[in-house]
């Protein structure tokens, strides 16, 4: 259970993301309706999972060797610690109100694919993935294959929840999603970042 929770408040965590994804599921939930934005969001979670899936076997081997835990250790710390103050210094002042576009009518389930795309296209995704990973692994020391798959389930279905309720109160949040709301969300985005980055390196010392 503890390792669900943990799971879930990271989820939480995540799901605070503000870019290309959270623009998708909102101007696509606004201009095509609830089940469109819920297609788009499915497409995220199935990229994030692939995301989770490679970075886990490509650092599973790796993980075991004490020296190599604490040089990922620093390294997935600093990726955190560089995506928190990315948002914390750039996107918090940063006007996204043009990253809305207004595009044709597709079939539904195209929207599933423009979601895996766009999420698996952003370059931050991966590195993003390859930080939390560490952090479960070395940090939460979640090393088992049960413990990992608990923790990332637990993680990946909060996300996805959240996408989904995001599709559902999108006409809602239209009217949130100001310059001023977008820097205080990536100020607490940034700031949660540092903090577990920090922590990570720290705690190898």
């Amino acid at each position: 259970m503890e390792i669900a929770l943990n799971g879930i408040k990271f989820g939480v965590v995540l799901a605070l993301l503000i870019g290309p994804v959270f623009f998708t599921i909102i101007q696509v939930s606004i201009e095509n309706g609830f089940w469109h934005g819920v297609m788009v969001s499915f497409g995220v979670s199935v990229s994030d999972s692939i995301c989770v899936v490679i970075c886990y076997f490509g650092l599973i081997e790796l993980i075991t060797n004490p020296q190599v835990r604490m040089g990922l250790a620093y390294i997935g710390g600093a990726i955190l610690v560089l995506f928190g103050l990315y948002h914390l210094l750039f996107k918090s002042i940063k006007n996204t109100h043009e990253e809305f576009r207004h595009g044709k009518k597709q079939p539904i389930y195209r929207y599933f694919f423009n979601g895996f795309i766009i999420n698996g296209l952003s370059p931050s995704v991966l590195i993003f993935w390859v930080g939390t990973v560490s952090l479960a692994s070395i940090d939460f020391g979640y090393s088992t294959g049960s413990q990992f798959f608990n923790f990332f389930f637990a993680l990946l279905c909060t996300v996805l929840f959240t996408d989904i309720l995001k599709a559902y109160l999108a006409n809602k949040l239209r009217a949130l999603v100001t310059p001023h709301f977008l820097m205080i969300m990536n100020i607490v985005l940034g700031t949660a970042l540092i903090i577990l980055g920090t922590r990570l390196i720290f705690t190898q010392n």
